[in-house]
């Protein structure tokens, strides 16, 4: 396959052709060429031509980006068990479509993925396709939290980090057990920040909200504590720890300065928690049912303020998919999460670009999460594989019910027009391209 892409700027600040316009080739997954623009012509405008035939082309003024493939360091395809919720296939389709060449997938699957077989399932389901899957294992023993998983036959066969996803560790022996076993594999735990205990109950943020509503509420204790054990263990242990789903100001505050003492701690946020808090549960609507819960206005941009300065790494969607009935019941009863990978992109840019430089969003969604998940970086440069996003952050977009590729149906972003706009991606010699 040979692929070209006129006029596009590079957002890649390892790369010598950072900020500039170009010309790029690209044959049989490598770059063949690469050719900086110095005075575009007044009419000229940026295509992507496959084989000889164009395949895209933009509007007069209109301005695309390439960096680096973005990686989505959580999402949950439902895949082996409950493919009604989300197959591996249409979980990788909405990937593609929200701009993401690598997925990091959760363990919460039936049976959940804490031995080798499951693994290789998952990476044979996903093969061929244009994003590359890299598997979470289980920490525990189908992440029942009672016991260590086999973590070094899993990581030999192709676990990149190791959670148990929407159940984190509640034990702290076992948590520290699992540091240190990870230590010996140079690997990573990624914890969600939730004291399961402290949280019983609670169906949305502790609160004016909760009390005006009457729901029962979440304390924020049960976040912070959570957080302030993990990181106490890290300290103790020497291990590496990402904490994911961070939504208060607290925590940012409490991982800055673990950070500034030197503690092995990086961190993630969803698109959600940065764009909404917890007065959309005014009207009772469980599509803002998530966990972690949305918080408070204070918190949101405490959220955004440590998406600026870099105290939070990169952007994990939370991608949790659920079929209608399991979200169009009783607030109570109803499944938590949002399916948000496909209009994460959309719907960060709406919300920080008058905080973030380009520079920070590609920093957060495809540098920081190769440095912490050990996945390999691709500078824009000839010679070099191609594994690329394009975007354009100056075109808007609407995910509808009619065009988005996840089966999922839980998403309050539906239908709402948004900034920014993902042309594609290539990678695994593959070109995506949305229409």
């Amino acid at each position: 396959m040979q692929v070209k892409i006129n006029k596009a700027r590079v957002i890649d600040t390892r790369s010598a052709f950072h900020d500039q316009l170009v010309d790029l080739s690209i044959e049989n997954g490598i770059i063949t060429e690469i050719k900086a623009i110095k005075k575009p012509a007044a009419r000229s405008f940026p295509s992507i031509t496959v084989d000889g035939v164009e395949s895209w082309k933009g509007t007069a003024g209109a301005e695309i980006m390439i960096s680096n493939g973005w990686v989505d360091v959580f999402a949950d395809y439902r895949e082996p068990g409950l493919e009604h919720k989300e197959t591996i296939e249409s979980g990788l389709n909405a990937a593609a479509a929200g701009g993401f060449a690598h997925v990091l997938v959760a363990p919460n699957t039936q049976p959940a993925i804490s031995s080798k077989s499951v693994i290789q399932f998952i990476l044979q389901k996903a093969s061929g396709h244009a994003v590359t899957l890299h598997p979470m294992g289980a920490a525990t023993q189908n992440a029942e939290g009672k016991e260590l998983a086999e973590m070094m036959d899993m990581s030999a066969n192709g676990a990149v980090a190791f959670t148990d996803g929407w159940k984190p560790i509640q034990n702290a022996n076992l948590m520290l057990k699992a540091l240190e076993y990870v230590k010996a594999l140079e690997g990573t735990i990624v914890q969600m920040p939730i004291d399961a205990a402290l949280a019983s109950g609670g169906l949305m943020h502790e609160g004016i909200n909760s009390t005006a509503l009457g729901m029962p509420g979440i304390p924020l204790l049960a976040e912070t504590l959570a957080i302030y054990r993990d990181i106490e263990l890290v300290r103790y242990t020497g291990s590496k720890l990402h904490i994911t789903g961070v939504s208060s100001a607290e925590s940012v505050a409490m991982i800055r300065k673990a950070k500034a003492d030197g503690i092995a701690v990086t961190c993630s946020v969803t698109p959600y928690h940065l764009a909404l808090t917890d007065d959309m549960l005014t009207s009772y609507d469980s599509a803002y049912k998530v966990s972690p819960p949305l918080r408070t206005e204070a918190d949101r941009l405490a959220l955004v303020a440590a998406m600026a300065d870099g105290t939070i790494d990169c952007i994990a969607s939370h991608h949790r998919p659920h079929e209608w009935d399991a979200k169009t019941k009783e607030f109570e009863y109803a499944a938590d999460g949002m399916a948000v990978q496909e209009s994460s992109f959309n719907i960060i840019w709406d919300t920080l670009k008058e905080y973030i430089s380009t520079e920070r969003l590609v920093d957060a969604l495809a540098v920081q999460p190769r440095n912490i998940f050990g996945i390999e970086h691709n500078p824009i440069e000839k010679g070099g594989n191609a594994s690329l996003t394009l975007f354009s952050t100056t075109d808007s977009y609407t995910t509808t019910t009619a065009n988005k590729k996840s089966v999922a149906m839980n998403s309050p972003f539906l239908d709402k027009q948004l900034s920014g706009r993902i042309l594609g991606i290539f990678n695994n010699n593959k070109l995506h391209l949305n229409k």
